[in-house]
């Protein structure tokens, strides 16, 4: 499991790469199960929980520099 601390951390491109890899992951992880049905399911509550602390990182910066922007306009 990723620690948030190693989520931010990471650069934009980075997380949008670890973002599909995880994205992947789950995939091949419910197929897998479907397919077999045996898969680890504390597995796919880690990478479900990692893919919503990376999306929650880069909405926080995405916001960021919306009122960066917006700070710089008024200013300007």
């Amino acid at each position: 499991m990723i620690k948030l601390k190693d989520i931010r951390g990471e650069d934009t491109p980075e997380l949008t790469s670890m973002l599909l890899d995880l994205r992947k992951e789950s995939f091949d992880i419910s197929f897998r199960s479907s397919a077999d049905g045996g898969s680890n399911p504390s597995r796919r509550s880690q990478i479900r929980r990692t893919i919503a602390r990376i999306k929650t990182v880069l909405r926080e910066r995405e916001v960021e520099a919306k009122k960066a922007a917006a700070t710089t306009t008024e200013n300007a």
